[in-house]
């Protein structure tokens, strides 16, 4: 949807910003801006009710001043060699690879129970330099094609960002799409000055985290989703019943629906695009320089920390 749209609705949803720049966001969400339109992007593992319970203690001190952070997020869907040459490959179609499939949602998750990224340093690499060609429209982009003529891919396989936070937290955050084990091992670990937590997407609707403040049985505890992580109760009776994806999905569907019509406006929207975006270019332009780069800001994004005051 692009800046026409914007300016000519009243709302629109972005399901990715997939092989947008970032010029181009900052475009749409100036145009959505001008147009008084509600705009939503599809960050939907910040939806994950342990993700909103995590950003909860995280917002009211408990894991004390947050000092690092380790994001990974790996899945296994392009691992296959033989894997056809989809338009996820080709850089016209897609604009970055993994950077902007995964990594697009692991800084999103990482501004959203953080704060926002304010420089990286980044490497990437492209693991499969060819795949067999596959007539547009002909399958998916898990299609295997044996014995294929092949074609050079066009974007990156792996990608490794060192990145300084906004509010003086460090990190590391890597996404690759060739994995073979992970199959959706979406993970992020916050550690602070009084304790730390591990979320995994594999494993939902559970969050470990531990306390300095348990004394001598300080370690991992396991938390199951219940009535107080975010809108777990909406949608299961009690603790330990699991949600799924699609509940994420209606979640999102959710959030959107309820700023449209006025209320709280805490759901990703396209600034939220955008600050991701940032972060993809400027990982881009590291890997090519070498050196670090800085994420330009972004005022009134749902991120956690000083910028959410602004909303």
């Amino acid at each position: 949807m692009g800046k026409a749209a914007a300016e000519a609705g009243k709302s629109f949803w972005i399901e990715k910003p997939v092989g947008r720049s970032a010029e181009e966001t900052l475009e749409v969400a100036n145009a959505a801006s001008r147009a008084g339109v509600t705009t939503a992007v599809g960050f939907n593992y910040r939806s994950a009710p342990a993700i909103e319970y995590a950003r909860n203690l995280i917002s009211e001190g408990k894991l004390g001043t947050i000092t690092n952070v380790r994001g990974a997020f790996f899945a296994d869907y392009s691992s296959e060699p033989n894997g056809a040459l989809s338009w996820r490959f080709i850089r016209d179609l897609a604009g970055s690879g993994v950077l902007g499939d995964l990594m697009g949602h692991l800084a999103d998750l990482a501004h959203y129970l953080v704060g926002p990224i304010k420089e990286v340093s980044a490497l990437t690499k492209t693991v499969y330099t060819e795949r067999p060609k596959l007539p547009m429209g002909s399958a998916t982009h898990f299609a295997v094609i044996e014995n294929g003529e092949m074609a050079p891919v066009e974007n990156e396989d792996y990608a490794a960002l060192l990145v300084n936070f906004a509010g003086g937290a460090v990190g590391t955050l890597e996404a690759s799409r060739v994995s073979v084990g992970p199959r959706a091992e979406y993970s992020i670990e916050i550690y602070g000055t009084e304790g730390s937590l591990r979320w995994d997407f594999q494993r939902m609707n559970e969050l470990k985290l531990a306390l300095r403040s348990a004394g001598a049985t300080i370690g991992y505890t396991t938390i199951y989703a219940g009535s107080e992580f975010g809108d777990f109760s909406r949608f299961q009776p009690g603790a330990g019943t699991s949600m799924g994806y699609d509940d994420l999905k209606v979640i999102e569907a959710y959030k959107f629906l309820k700023a449209f019509t006025g209320g709280e406006q805490l759901h990703a929207d396209v600034r939220d695009a955008l600050l991701a975006n940032r972060v993809v270019s400027a990982a881009e332009k590291s890997s090519e320089t070498r050196l670090w780069e800085p994420v330009e800001p972004v005022t009134g994004t749902s991120s956690a920390g000083a910028d959410i005051s602004t909303r």
